[in-house]
């Protein structure tokens, strides 16, 4: 049997994307059999602004062999429970998407039926109340998570980080180099094609030397060198559901004391967030040009800064959707190169964790079989259209009539994939789980709830307990979930320890 295996990787651009990618091939394929190479510009730089993520990101890290406490030092990261909305659904709602369950399944059906039968009577108490990490979160407090008790909530809650995502970039270059990867420092002032099959061949630096490889990684953001300038892949433009496209960040001071978890607020034309690290505080407005300037972003910025700054603001453009074909020909884009969902819940790293795990799974040879090529599209196609779908719900889910941007979002037409998860929500209170879909029902319950989307009914199987039995049963519940929040450290002595 012949293997017309790749000899050479060649990832254009670093930032987090291309070094992620490099430390995860290195990994996976060893350098003996394979070159890995990187070409990077510092003269170009990276957007590097995101710095909040989701729980996969523990899986990674393992993955490129990087201890905890080594990534806490290096990234100045900060523990995350989850995410507040503060002012989605309307004007002084706030609600945790927590990184964990609430309370316990009961009768087979999933908790939130139970608790929708409580509140129903009269006698429930918020959903809040049964979320670890959400009240661990408001409260200041973390530990790890305990999975050795079965029965408590300390072994069903999870976690995610806060870091630097420059910082982060350079532990993973650290890491890619230590295992021969080979960055090359040069702009690309030229890309050469085959032209029997119009692959990539090779790209010329400003310094006059060749680049050469057999698969060409496009990390170099927004722009899509390859699969994009060269390769005219095109774009599938998601703005219509998505309508920010721009955004202003800029650096502050450390928060006094450091909460587990991001913030983001929604405002007139868009939303703010903040994100809490060990050294400093992160801070931006995601907005629509359509309804604010850029100087008018600015100074709502300023005016809702919680500590003083410490840098220039940094204004980035883009346009929410995804490349038409994330893989075309022997270039596949990750990161901003493939597509771009806004930061709101905090997916991109995720997305390019993703990415390069199913390029891994459908991992080529020289012949670059098309179905295979074909079946990664369709799979990257369908994660970003599920995540898009989340995020809109969001928007869409609001009676706010206090602005334009509002009054958009809330009429606004939406895709039918949305439209029949609401329609079944707010019929009886059922959510599923699609294949490949990051957000679990605990997710989607999260925001429906929180911004106020009332289902008529609930699960049948929630009524079989009788009505002495549920009450107990949430009262002990409640009480174990206060309980373990009270016995917790702080989030900040926690975190010490850690680094030690």
């Amino acid at each position: 049997m012949k293997h017309n295996n790749i000899k050479s990787v060649v990832i254009v651009g670093g930032g987090t994307a291309g070094w992620m990618a490099a430390a995860a091939l290195s990994k996976s394929l060893g350098t003996k059999d394979i070159n890995i190479q990187l070409v990077e510009s510092e003269e170009i730089g990276t957007v590097g602004v995101g710095e909040a993520t989701i729980p996969h990101i523990k899986y990674f890290n393992r993955l490129a062999g990087i201890e905890e406490s080594e990534f806490l030092l290096h990234t100045s990261a900060t523990f995350k429970l989850g995410i507040e909305f503060v002012n989605w659904g309307k004007l002084g709602d706030s609600y945790i998407h927590p990184f964990g369950p609430y309370g316990v399944d009961m009768q087979g059906v999933h908790f939130h039926h139970t608790w929708l039968r409580q509140k129903h009577k009269g006698t429930a108490k918020p959903v809040d109340e049964f979320s670890l990490p959400g009240l661990a979160a408001k409260a200041g407090k973390f530990q790890h998570p305990r999975p050795d008790l079965t029965s408590s909530p300390l072994g069903t809650m999870d976690y995610a980080y806060q870091f630097d995502a420059a910082l982060y970039a350079k532990l993973m270059r650290k890491v890619a180099e230590e295992r021969g990867v080979i960055r090359t420092e040069g702009k690309i002032v030229k890309v050469k094609q085959n032209p029997a099959n119009h692959h990539i061949d090779s790209l010329e630096l400003d310094n006059g030397s060749i680049v050469s490889g057999d698969l060409f990684i496009d990390c170099s953001g927004f722009k899509g060198l390859l699969i994009e300038e060269t390769l005219k892949t095109g774009y599938e433009d998601w703005t219509h559901y998505l309508p920010c496209d721009r955004a202003v960040a800029r650096l502050t001071e450390r928060l006094p004391e450091l909460p587990p978890y991001t913030r983001a607020t929604a405002k007139k034309s868009g939303w703010q967030w903040r994100i809490p690290l060990q050294s400093r505080t992160g801070n931006g407005y995601v907005y629509s040009s359509q309804f604010i300037s850029d100087d008018e972003a600015l100074a709502s910025l300023n005016a809702d800064l919680d500590t003083p700054v410490i840098a220039e603001p940094k204004f980035l453009r883009f346009k929410t959707g995804i490349r038409k074909q994330t893989w075309n020909k022997n270039v596949v884009a990750i990161g901003l190169a493939a597509g771009f969902l806004e930061p709101l819940e905090s997916t991109s790293i995720h997305l390019i964790q993703t990415a390069i795990a199913r390029l891994m799974t459908n991992w080529p040879d020289s012949s670059f079989n098309q179905p295979d090529i074909d079946y990664f599209n369709r799979k990257t196609y369908a994660e970003y259209e599920k995540v898009r779908d989340f995020l809109i719900l969001h928007y869409y889910a609001t009676a706010r009539n206090d602005s334009p941007f509002w009054n958009y979002c809330r009429t606004m037409e939406i895709p039918k994939s949305l439209e029949e998860r609401i329609a079944i929500y707010k019929e009886n209170a059922r959510l599923y789980r699609d294949d490949l879909e990051l957000f679990t029902p605990v997710s989607w319950f999260a925001v429906f709830n929180g911004q106020n989307i009332e289902p008529k009914r609930y699960h049948p199987l929630a009524d079989i307990l009788d009505d002495n039995s549920l009450e107990l049963r949430m009262a002990e519940l409640h009480r174990a979930t206060q309980r373990c929040v009270e016995v917790m450290p702080s989030h900040e002595q926690y975190l010490k320890d850690v680094c030690k």
